[in-house]
């Protein structure tokens, strides 16, 4: 299903009667609406499931990311979709899904729309306080240019579907029959400065990089997303779950993603120390925020799946249903 929201043209997966218990689901990073395949066999045929390709990903327009909003570009284009009325019902609050950058844009809409959010479920979402160091000039351009090129192959580990293997998941065959078309998912991604990663901005000392003002990477970084104090001083607190893998190597405490822990281990050389860039503890932030959030008068639960990496839906579609089951009415 296509639909014309927030002046960019909008790929939906839609399933499900316009008047059934409603249900958004948000995507992460080199991803698509496609990525939870997986998950929606294990849901109620009557949920009216939602889930859309973000911009400069799967089949919807690739329209340029203006990065110092943060995820809001991302976050507006949603908002665009509950007003309309052939996407769901009017004025029903939606229980809204986020994977990885998507719980970051999920938190976002809450942020800017609670009257619309039932109930929030985050899976290994980043850090309310954003992610990364360096933003786009942080990615590692062997990816960036695997993706570029549509490379299927898994012969680097730089490559899309190594990088599907290894870090999307800690079990690669968990992946199971789904692979290539997970992998068609990640291919989706527009390449750009205005996309993915954004554009590269050189600085003086360590890294040598900082974020730019365009694009997903430079999105997501420190400076331009953070919504914690916006999110504990939402009057309305929906509940959240909040559900993660103990081995999620990219959102944690100990990131591979994250340039200041790997120069805190010489992975990266010249790291200037704690004082100058400390590695980020995305998943201590995560629960120190939640935590606020359930002082001030909301509600969460942490759910963790032990060996499960960044995908729970995939490694544990069955579980990662019946928690779904448990806020969606």
């Amino acid at each position: 299903m296509k639909v014309e929201a927030h002046g960019i043209e909008q790929n939906l997966l839609v399933r499900g009667p316009l008047d059934g218990p409603p249900v958004l689901l948000v995507h992460g990073n080199c991803s698509s609406a496609a990525y939870w395949a997986p998950l929606l066999r294990h849901l109620p045929e009557q949920w009216r499931i939602v889930a859309p390709d973000l911009r400069g990903y799967g089949d919807t327009e690739t329209a340029p990311v203006d990065a110092t909003r943060g995820l809001k570009d991302f976050s507006d284009d949603l908002a665009a979709l509950l007003d309309d009325s052939g996407v769901f019902a009017p004025g029903t609050p939606i229980t809204v899904v986020g994977h990885s950058m998507g719980g970051g844009i999920a938190t976002q809409l809450l942020i800017d729309h609670p009257d619309r959010v039932k109930a929030l479920v985050l899976e290994s979402p980043l850090s309310p306080y954003g992610f990364g160091l360096g933003g786009a000039g942080a990615v590692n351009p062997g990816f960036v240019a695997a993706l570029a090129a549509g490379d299927r192959s898994g012969d680097a580990p730089t490559t899309p579907r190594a990088v599907l293997r290894t870090c999307y998941v800690a079990d690669p065959a968990s992946l199971g029959d789904d692979e290539e078309a997970l992998l068609d998912t990640v291919l989706s991604t527009a390449v750009g400065e205005g996309n993915y990663p954004g554009d590269a901005v050189p600085a003086e000392g360590w890294p040598g990089v900082r974020a730019g003002t365009r694009g997903v990477a430079n999105a997501m970084d420190p400076g331009h997303h953070n919504v914690a104090d916006d999110l504990l001083k939402l009057a309305g607190k929906p509940p959240i779950a909040w559900v993660r893998g103990d081995s999620d190597i990219i959102v944690s405490d100990t990131s591979a993603f994250d340039l200041a822990y790997l120069g805190k281990i010489g992975v990266v050389p010249g790291w200037p120390g704690e004082q100058i860039a400390p590695p980020q503890p995305m998943v201590r932030q995560t629960r120190e925020v939640l935590d606020r959030y359930a002082a001030a008068g909301g509600s969460y639960r942490e759910i963790t799946f032990e060996g499960v990496g960044h995908s729970p839906h995939i490694e544990r579609p069955e579980e990662f249903a019946a928690i779904l089951r448990e806020h969606v009415h």
